[in-house]
């Protein structure tokens, strides 16, 4: 089941269903494309019909953010949790370990990636890595898509921002079995950032908890009324 908030159809999926699709796609060696959609994104693609093509080309969507579970609850077509993607690479790194898999991280700034991606394997021992920073430069981009084509990742994980993540995903098919865009993710998986305590998680205001580490961020936010409008907008006709 899907719902349809702002022209995107998000999967009603939980977790658990997600790290078994996931799984099931790298056990059969087909290829997916994974994007954790929160509001921000949404609402960008309400303006813009590449990127809206894009998220529903992919073929699994999971609600990244409380926003997306309200909308889709105002809307008639709940989902049953939200999966963030720091959430969902949490839940996939003890099979990563388990399966051996082979994992290629893509993005954030130079020393980001790799940092994240050895504390994960001291963390989870057992799968394999390669790192690159997310500030090559169009000159160097066939180069890197080469490196990756060799390491023939089982799962890619690309942390370039949205929508540039979405993006370079979609123009890269087959670069993985499973590639996902995980925004800021290696950040807190390196210990550069620290996620909100778990009461913060369980009452949904992580977000708040962000912002106070990041005040940077308040103009972000500014994106949540016109998301919460085009919802609003959305019901009524």
């Amino acid at each position: 089941m899907k719902a349809d908030v702002l022209g995107v159809q998000v999967d009603a999926v939980t977790l658990q269903e997600c790290v078994r699709r996931i799984t099931e796609a790298i056990g059969a060696k087909t290829y997916i494309r994974v994007v954790t959609a929160n509001p921000e994104m949404l609402e960008a693609a309400s303006r813009a019909q590449k990127l809206r093509t894009i998220l529903n080309t992919a073929d699994l969507v999971t609600a990244d953010g409380v926003g997306v579970l309200w909308a889709a609850r105002h809307l008639g077509s709940p989902v049953p949790e939200r999966v963030t993607g720091i959430d969902l690479l949490e839940a996939l790194f003890p099979v990563a370990a388990t399966e051996h898999w082979r994992i290629f991280f893509l993005g954030s700034k130079p020393g980001v990636a790799g940092q994240a991606a050895a504390r994960m394997a001291v963390k989870f021992p057992g799968f394999a890595w390669e790192a690159q920073h997310g500030y090559f430069q169009a000159a160097e981009e066939e180069a890197l898509v080469e490196r990756i084509r060799v390491f023939r990742p089982h799962l890619i994980l690309i942390g370039l921002g949205a929508p540039r993540q979405e993006i370079w995903n979609w123009e890269h098919p087959h670069l993985a079995y499973v590639s996902m865009g995980v925004g800021g993710s290696f950040d807190a998986l390196a210990g550069l950032v620290q996620r909100a305590p778990k009461v913060f998680r369980e009452a949904r205001l992580e977000w708040l908890y962000r912002l106070w580490q990041e005040p940077w961020r308040w103009r972000r936010q500014l994106t949540l009324p016109r998301f919460v409008l085009k919802v609003l907008r959305q019901k009524r006709f």
